[in-house]
This record gives structure tokens, C-alpha cells and sequence, in this order.
């Protein structure tokens, strides 16, 4: 499936758009983890939760659960939240 990488990661992928593979969220992660080596980590802390920056958008739809269930025409998108004061 289809997954946009936001800007401040493109260091791991060189591209905005990149293919992955899984059938929930965190197998995404795995998939994504495996072919870009670290990227995992600036997304899911070693809790295993989401960075709080860190947002994603299935088909448009703002999920949490790290295990909700994909299909292979979805698409997803990773956003990083911005800061400031």
C-alpha cells in the first residue's frame, strides 16, 4: 500500500511516497522498519506507543490503535505535528 513519509523523516526514505505492506498498523511499522532501517524508532517510542508528534491517517481518518486492521488499498499517511511557542 501507499504510506507518505512527512518531510522531517525523508532522511530514511529519500522519497515522499514509498510502498509497505501489512495487515495492521504496527506490521506496517515492521515492513517500513525493514526496508528503511531506524525509521521505526522517530515514530513508535520504547513503549512501543506512538511519539507524541507523531500522527497517522488511514484513507484519511486520524487512527490510535496500532493494531487496526489494513487493507491493501489503503492509503496511509504519517504526519509529524509541529511545534512551537
Amino acid at each position: 500500500m501507499k504510506v507518505l513519509i512527512p518531510g522531517p523523516l525523508l532522511s530514511y526514505t529519500q522519497k515522499r511516497e514509498v510502498e509497505a505492506s501489512g495487515a495492521t498498523l504496527t506490521e506496517l511499522l515492521t515492513d517500513l522498519d525493514r526496508q528503511y532501517p531506524g525509521l521505526r524508532f522517530r515514530i513508535i517510542d520504547e513503549q512501543h506507543e506512538m511519539r507524541p508528534h507523531m500522527r497517522f491517517f488511514v484513507n484519511g481518518e486520524q487512527l490510535f490503535d496500532m493494531t487496526h486492521s489494513l487493507r491493501t488499498t489503503d492509503a496511509v499517511q504519517i504526519v509529524q505535528a509541529l511545534s512551537g511557542g
